[in-house]
């Protein structure tokens, strides 16, 4: 028989241990690249339209409409919004590293994303496939920027679009990365959207690779032309679309999954805020 003792010990022990991993919760956000046209006509109008649906937790980029990331930083924190990550790219990260690290941890951030493959340096030759040696240099250069991150206290990710699952001489360019990027420099923010519609299944990964993905972009879309890897897609509110949630969460929950983050793609209808409203409020009680 259990004591009084024993069972309180017991109980103690799973307290501390936190919830079980299908009760716990993933903090959810905004990426306000979905805002962005809504954001280049009225920006202050746009946030607070975002923080009424209750979302109090924002992904952007460094600067936006002319605002640099001291005055991002500062329109966010008086508004209420957590700001921890970045979205960058391009010379950026290829040319400018550390001055980009530099800004990020000025501002207070915890991470930079690379939001897009940086070779080759055309993006009509990314559009037409990289060769595997690109790919290669891809993830070399995420570890060079990985370690930059580490040495200045912030963390470094890699964003997938569907590109990275169109195989290259018998390779899938997606693995290539996560292999040759170090996981002490390199997380995976993962776009579930993008994983889908290169035909690959997001649990795959999350079950293989735990602790690889630190991040999540939640995206839903139609069966319209899917699977291609060739940056399409018709998006559409979520839990509308084609991905399965149902399975997707639960491992996302046992992964090391530290936020997540709304972002849809056009075409937004009726509007880019009506859609995340009613993503949000389909999402938010269930991750």
């Amino acid at each position: 028989m259990t004591s009084r003792r024993q069972f309180l010990t017991g109980a103690a022990a799973m307290l501390a241990a936190g919830p079980a991993p299908a009760q716990r919760h993933i903090p959810l956000g905004l990426q306000l690249y979905t805002v962005r046209d809504d954001l280049a006509k009225d920006f202050d109008g746009t946030l607070k339209a975002v923080r009424a649906m209750g979302i109090r937790l924002v992904q952007s980029n460094l600067s936006m409409n002319g605002r640099d990331s001291k005055a991002l930083r500062k329109i966010y924190d008086d508004m209420g919004f957590t700001w921890e990550s970045v979205h960058s790219g391009g010379d950026a990260l290829r040319v400018n590293a550390q001055a980009t690290i530099d800004e990020a941890k000025a501002a207070g951030l915890r991470n930079v994303t690379c939001s897009f493959p940086l070779y080759p340096v055309d993006r009509a030759a990314i559009m037409g496939g990289p060769t595997l040696d690109d790919w290669k240099r891809d993830a070399e250069t995420c570890n060079k920027v990985g370690e930059l991150c580490r040495k200045a206290g912030l963390t470094f990710g890699y964003h997938n679009h569907n590109l990275e699952f169109k195989k290259v001489g018998g390779v899938l360019p997606y693995d290539l990365l996560l292999k040759e990027t170090d996981p002490a420099l390199v997380s995976m923010e993962m776009d579930i959207g993008w994983v889908v519609a290169g035909g690959a299944d997001p649990v795959a990964y999350l079950t293989k690779y735990p602790a690889r993905y630190s991040s999540l972009h939640i995206k839903d879309l139609k069966a319209d032309g899917i699977p291609n890897t060739n940056l399409k897609m018709v998006s559409t509110v979520i839990g509308q679309g084609i991905v399965k949630w149902d399975r997707i969460l639960p491992a996302a929950k046992k992964a090391r999954v530290r936020d997540a983050y709304l972002e849809l793609e056009g075409p937004y209808v009726p509007s880019p805020t009506a859609m995340v409203k009613a993503s949000y409020d389909w999402m938010k009680t269930r991750i």
